[in-house]
């Protein structure tokens, strides 16, 4: 169906004539008449009897303009509808984050987030795994580190600082590491992989480590460095506070690597939804307070 004209033609007849019909939808007199003209046209009907004083309603144009006026409201109704969406954040919001991130630091931020918008629903899956967006209907992804290429857009949240520390136990009974080629006289407490990420001569480098300890949970690696089994290396939101109070002691601090980054990721939408929007500029704020 072609609405060519229609929203001219209503107008003429709730404003009783052309020229305030054309005031009213900041048009020219001229484009009015031409488009209730080809929509007459088009009908093969006379909808408007004009006179140089007065524009009334035909017979058809009677039954015309109340057949027409609901379907135009509908329209309205499903426009404001859309508009609405695009300004405040409503449906479903799902994401998906690394799993001690996700319960450490972003759990509090996401709690505070749904109270400000409660009419928004977020879903929240906590995986390790690199879960594809488009094929699991996220609308964004929290991953930390280095990013694999990819499509999709990337936001830095944060940058985080990657530690090499102990506790002073463990430094006391077995010395102090000053180089990296020390590192394999120690028991070094393993994530997933079987390196440190660490800067030798102004260039990183992967440094391998070996260990009697391996696990894919952060706070379970701290828990284990804290109690003196081994050297750690992890995030600064992990080890800071232990870092203030003694409990653990950074090591080979000349070999810091160079900070890593804290990303929000999303398919890519040249119409990013108001609650993406809203929540990366939410999390963007947030994470800088920690």
């Amino acid at each position: 169906m072609d609405f060519l004209g229609i929203r001219e033609f209503i107008s003429v007849v709730e404003n009783r004539g052309f020229t305030a019909a054309s005031k009213k939808l900041k048009i020219s007199v001229a484009q009015v008449s031409r488009q209730v003209s080809a929509l007459e046209d088009r009908l093969g009907a006379k909808l408007l009897q004009r006179t140089t004083r007065k524009v009334t309603l035909t017979e058809l144009g009677t039954q015309f303009y109340q057949q027409c006026r609901p379907l135009v409201d509908a329209l309205q109704d499903a426009e404001n509808s859309v508009m609405d969406l695009q300004r405040k954040p409503v449906g479903t919001l799902r994401l998906t984050a690394p799993v001690a991130y996700g319960e450490r630091i972003l759990s509090p931020i996401i709690s505070d987030f749904s109270a400000l918008y409660p009419e928004l629903t977020i879903t929240v899956e906590l995986s390790n795994q690199r879960l594809d967006l488009v094929e699991g209907g996220y609308d964004v992804a929290i991953r930390l580190g280095q990013l694999q290429s990819s499509s999709l857009i990337a936001r830095k949240l944060k940058d985080r600082t990657l530690y090499v520390c102990a506790a002073p136990e463990y430094l006391d009974k077995y010395g102090t590491p000053h180089s990296l080629s020390e590192l394999k006289q120690h028991n070094c407490l393993l994530g997933t992989l079987d390196h440190w990420r660490l800067s030798d001569a102004g260039k990183t480098r992967n440094v391998t480590v070996t260990g009697n300890i391996r696990c894919n949970s952060g706070p379970s690696l701290l828990i284990a460095a804290l109690k003196a089994n081994g050297i750690v290396q992890l995030p600064d939101y992990y080890v800071a506070p232990y870092l203030e109070s003694g409990e653990l002691v950074p090591l080979l601090q000349k070999f810091s690597p160079e900070t890593e980054g804290i990303w929000a990721v999303y398919p890519e939408n040249r119409h990013m939804l108001p609650k993406v929007k809203l929540f990366i500029d939410y999390l963007t704020l947030h994470l800088s307070e920690e």
